[in-house]
């Protein structure tokens, strides 16, 4: 069975999934919410982003894995990160390193196709290649961690667009620190009828 492809995201309680400036000190992160996102990020077979998102990540997981400083949970998840095949899409980037491919659009026959070939579901992250995704109707899921703060503005998950989905409630879950988990699968009308 082909991946599926699960936008993987934090937001705001008022929609945002950072501030200005890409501002996302706001984020609740505990060592609890920290082991779920690994053990999630864990059985992912791809992680893909755009180039905003994946220079983020590049600039500090590579070795935190290195500082005594970070938490446990940290430490498991640069080595989480460095191992995962990555996907970034940009045509800025000519080469990524850190076991990552660079793909200068999103092309949907070819994204379905990476998803066929990939053991395990891809995980998307960042707002811009969610939405581009969107337009496309690629995405499969949305796992979302809504965190209680806030922030007033900043990037929207959901920018404004002409296209919906139908989408059916899978799992909730409410961490100690109140963050909640939703997480949404397409209803793509494969459901039966009543009748």
């Amino acid at each position: 069975m082909p991946g599926k492809i699960v936008q993987f995201i934090s937001v705001s309680l008022d929609g945002h999934i950072e501030g200005p400036g890409h501002d996302i000190s706001w984020h609740r992160v505990d060592e609890e919410l920290h082991a779920y996102f690994n053990q999630e990020i864990a059985a992912m077979g791809r992680l893909l982003s755009g180039r905003r998102t994946h220079q983020l990540m590049a600039d500090f997981w590579p070795t935190a894995d290195e500082d005594p400083e970070n938490p446990p949970v940290m430490r498991e998840f640069a080595g989480i990160w460095r191992s995962k095949p990555k996907t970034v899409y940009s045509t800025t980037l000519e080469r990524a390193d850190w076991n990552t491919t660079v793909v200068p659009r999103v092309d949907a026959a070819e994204v379905r196709a990476l998803a066929a070939a990939t053991d395990g579901d891809l995980c998307l992250g960042g707002a811009e290649i969610g939405a581009a995704f969107r337009e496309l109707d690629l995405i499969d899921a949305y796992h979302i961690c809504v965190h209680p703060v806030l922030i007033g503005r900043g990037t929207p998950l959901f920018p404004p667009t002409d296209t919906t989905a139908d989408l059916r409630l899978d799992r909730t879950r409410t961490f100690g620190n109140g963050v909640v988990l939703l997480r949404y699968e397409r209803d793509r009308g494969d459901r039966p009828t009543a009748g």
